[in-house]
């Protein structure tokens, strides 16, 4: 057979990770295969005329993009043709995700795509991996996108922060304060409302929820609870595992923001496998849901750019441009390690993915308040360990028309102008030691990162959907377009990275003002909102 290497699927070993021994042939696994679309350049202009035409289309329903956008017919019969030649069997296909998931052994998937699959040791645990490209015969390669799944490390982290009320922080802890989510929603002046009407999807790679932290916690503040589902992506499920520093921290983060904000709308959990095929079928089940239609995608989990194989940011970036078509606000936490990322290579890196053009990355402040008013906000770096909001320069994705003309200023050095995209687009309080009250595990702590600022846009973008009528959508190009529609926060930094006037790359355009985000939106057309 006439196999030939596919193109950005190369992967290298985890830093520091030790091939320990060939994985077991005969072990089972499942491997999710992205197929083209029927027309990819059609769906971009679609995008494109979404973000810069007037009247722009309207938003499509799921079956209406699967027939516009998603795989043909042929082209999912070759592949499990394919598979079926190399005794692989086929679980699942779905044209409007663009998605073939085959089930077999490591012999088998070895056989077909041309991998040898090795088990790894690393400081965080062990992982199935692969070097090298993923190959595919030659008569699939213009069908074929990508393959992922042959290697299961993990592939992003939470995005939150638990403040150390022990911790010796001198007189920033002395300082500290916490809120409530209405609390914060009343300081950024968001619109009455309960988002009645909408869902929200909340995409988690582990932990879960306890339906009576959830009573407990909304009985506290005097609010309905929200209805909370779990959908179960790639076998994954609703697993508390009852430590708060654990995925379960993100969990309830998560829900408790968003639901506190938009008591009425639907919450859904989509739980996946933190690898990058959970997360890539998370992504793609929750936008195609054509049950529980959601309006937002809210994402809390990321990792730098450098760490994700090309294949992979691109078929999450195609997910996210078939959202904006089907009207899908998505939200993704920036990050919590500063300018670097986490990474450390002395050099600056942005957080995936926030940092796709087609994703609303959401930065982090310190919010100073009193007498129920808010006194100012400044950029979220602790300096000590503490953690920081990411933000920075893309390596990965080009300068959205929306961004041409502004600059990113290096804290060191002269403003430059933007080159490729640059992140975050808004911002939000994120400080440990400004943070969010939440319950989890049956304890309540003081939680911050940019993990909560994205479910706190998600319950603004909820309420103000429900009180128009019509979804928002795609959010960053009339942002952009009105700029004070959000609170400028000019002072403080990331490390590479400054804050200014106007847009930067510490807290982007800024915090939400909400009565001006509201009138932001409505500017989009009815045409453009319907659907």
């Amino acid at each position: 057979m006439d196999q030939r290497p596919l193109g950005g699927s190369e992967r290298a070993p985890l830093p520091g990770a030790q091939a320990v021994g060939r994985t077991h042939p005969d072990e089972r696994l499942e491997v999710t295969v992205v197929i083209r679309r029927r027309d990819a350049e059609g769906l971009k202009t679609r995008v494109r005329d979404l973000a810069e035409r007037a009247p722009a289309p309207r938003h499509l329903d799921p079956a209406a993009f699967e027939t516009a956008y998603g795989a043909t017919p042929a082209d999912i019969a070759k592949v499990t043709a394919f598979a079926k030649a190399h005794g692989l069997a086929v679980v699942e296909t779905h044209a409007g995700r663009c998605t073939v998931i085959l089930s077999g052994t490591v012999a088998q998937f070895e056989q077909a795509f041309g991998v040898a699959l090795q088990d790894y040791d690393y400081a965080g645990g062990s992982y199935r991996g692969r070097t090298g490209p993923v190959h595919v015969p030659a008569e699939l390669m213009d069908v074929v996108e990508a393959v992922m799944g042959l290697d299961n490390r993990p592939a992003a982290q939470p995005h939150f922060r638990i403040r150390a009320e022990t911790a010796a922080r001198g007189a920033r802890l002395a300082a500290a304060t916490s809120f409530t989510p209405p609390q914060l929603a009343a300081l950024y002046g968001f619109p009455k409302g309960d988002g009645a009407g909408q869902c929200i999807a909340l995409i988690e790679l582990g932990g879960g929820y306890r339906p009576a932290d959830l009573a407990a916690y909304f009985a506290g503040l005097g609010i309905a609870a929200p209805t909370v589902s779990a959908v179960r992506v790639d076998h994954a499920a609703n697993k508390p595992v009852g430590d708060p520093n654990s995925a379960d921290g993100e969990v309830l983060l998560d829900i408790e923001v968003a639901g506190a904000v938009a008591p009425r709308a639907h919450i859904v959990v989509y739980f996946a496998p933190n690898t990058d095929a959970g997360f890539l079928n998370a992504i793609t089940t929750a936008a195609h849901d054509q049950q529980n239609r959601p309006s937002i995608i809210s994402i809390s989990w990321g990792g730098a750019e450098s760490t994700w194989s090309a294949q992979a940011l691109a078929s999450f970036d195609s997910a996210f441009q078939a959202a904006a078509v089907l009207g899908i606000t998505v939200l993704a936490a920036s990050g919590d390690n500063g300018s670097s990322d986490g990474v450390s290579d002395g050099q600056s890196h942005v957080d995936f993915p926030a940092s796709s053009p087609h994703v609303t990355g959401c930065g982090g402040t310190r919010v100073q308040a009193s007498g129920g008013a808010l006194g100012g906000e400044t950029v979220w770096n602790d300096g000590d360990g503490g953690g920081a909001g990411g933000g920075g320069v893309s390596a990965v994705f080009p300068l959205p028309a929306w961004q041409q003309g502004l600059v990113a200023t290096p804290t060191a050095g002269r403003a430059t102008p933007l080159s490729n995209r640059g992140v975050p687009d808004v911002a939000g309080d994120a400080d440990p030691q400004s943070g969010y009250e939440i319950r989890v595990d049956g304890a309540t702590a003081v939680f911050g990162g940019t993990s909560a600022v994205a479910p706190l846009w998600a319950g603004l973008i909820a309420v103000i959907n429900a009180n128009g009528g019509r979804r928002a959508g795609f959010i960053n190009p009339p942002l952009y377009r009105s700029p004070n529609a959000l609170r400028d926060v000019a002072v403080g930094d990331n490390g590479a990275f400054a804050a200014g006037r106007g847009w930067d790359a510490c807290t982007g355009l800024g915090s939400p003002d909400g009565a001006a985000v509201t009138a932001a939106l409505a500017a989009v057309t009815p045409a453009a909102a319907a659907g």
